[in-house]
């Protein structure tokens, strides 16, 4: 690794580890090497998780806004997906005014206190929108006056070969006296499909997380009248399995994979028909199956509740999404 240039990670919001998995595996053709210094994060299972397939080392379990600064190692590059929440489009939308919608300013102020050479921040695309656009104006400029040229792109998953139509927001931002900028890494041609992801190769039975969600009786059979890629709004269905609810008609209620293009986006939800459901059979995924359309190895184990679970895989950076532009800062 003579004349490698290593990159000591910090993660705020760490989750489960997706965007880590993806940045530990960016080597670069030539350039540096990504490497795990400290993680943060609130949820104990969601460390958990963390601890058992990143790194054990230096994993704060808390609350990011309680972290001594301090006390944690010097980081050449800095990580966070900022909680989402209240920027999503579905849900009340509170934006900056929201529970977590300020949590971004732990962020400035590790970008302030350890001035990496770069950082790379994640979040949904309804950021761009968010208190009519000013959110989103005020967390790129709040980065900006960090020290930072910023990098802001929409990048669609489905576009890199993730078996998922997940579109998120990536901003990376480089330190002013780096003479480097950043290029989102060009999309891909090949679309994977929800059935290549599932089934190529098939999850082993024994493999981890893979139980299967219990349903009650009448969902089974709803689910048998509603074809790949319908939902409960747009299938045929007789009246006794039909939904007789007349302010909910969200696509993804009840709605069933099309085999043969990307899943919808996985979410960490899954209460009232809000399940990811299969295309050949009349059930929802098991959270392996869902960590597969999140291009998780069939080896990275999660702890926690099967619920949590869920949360844990829904909330992550897809793997492998992470790894491409995690591979263009370790060319910096």
């Amino acid at each position: 690794m003579s004349g490698v240039k290593i990159f000591r990670l910090g993660e705020l919001f760490a989750g489960a580890g997706g965007l880590a998995w993806g940045a530990f595996h960016a080597d670069a053709e030539s350039g540096g090497q990504i490497v795990h210094a400290w993680a943060n994060d609130i949820d104990p299972a969601t460390c958990a998780t963390y601890r058992k397939n990143i790194s054990s080392d230096n994993v704060i379990c808390g609350d990011v806004r309680d972290l001594n600064f301090d006390t944690l190692g010097g980081i050449d590059a800095l990580a966070f997906g900022f909680p989402c929440n209240d920027f999503s489009v579905v849900g009340k939308r509170a934006g900056l005014n929201g529970k977590h919608g300020l949590l971004y300013q732990c962020a400035v102020k590790a970008l302030e206190h350890f001035q990496p050479d770069w950082f790379v921040a994640e979040n949904v695309r309804g950021l761009a929108s968010a208190n009519k656009g000013s959110a989103q104006r005020q967390i790129l400029s709040g980065f900006g006056n960090a020290g930072y040229k910023i990098f802001p792109h929409l990048y669609k998953f489905e576009e890199y070969g993730i078996p998922q139509t997940r579109h998120r927001i990536i901003v990376v931002g480089i330190r002013n006296d780096v003479e480097k900028i950043f290029r989102p890494p060009k999309p891909f041609n090949k679309i994977v499909s929800a059935r290549e992801a599932l089934e190529n190769p098939p999850i082993p039975p024994a493999a981890a997380n893979h139980e299967l969600t219990r349903q009650k009786p009448a969902v089974v059979e709803r689910l048998k009248f509603i074809k790949p890629g319908q939902n409960a709004f747009n299938a045929d269905l007789p009246p006794e399995v039909q939904l007789h609810v007349k302010a909910a008609t969200l696509s993804h209620i009840y709605r069933r994979l099309d085999p043969d293009k990307p899943a919808y986006t996985v979410t960490g939800s899954g209460g009232v028909g809000t399940h990811i459901y299969h295309y050949a059979e009349p059930r929802a995924l098991t959270n392996r199956e869902r960590a597969r359309l999140q291009t998780f190895p069939d080896d990275f184990v999660f702890a926690g509740s099967k619920e949590n679970v869920r949360r844990q895989i829904g909330m992550a950076v897809p793997c492998a999404g992470a790894v491409f532009y995690c591979r263009q800062c370790n060319r910096l």
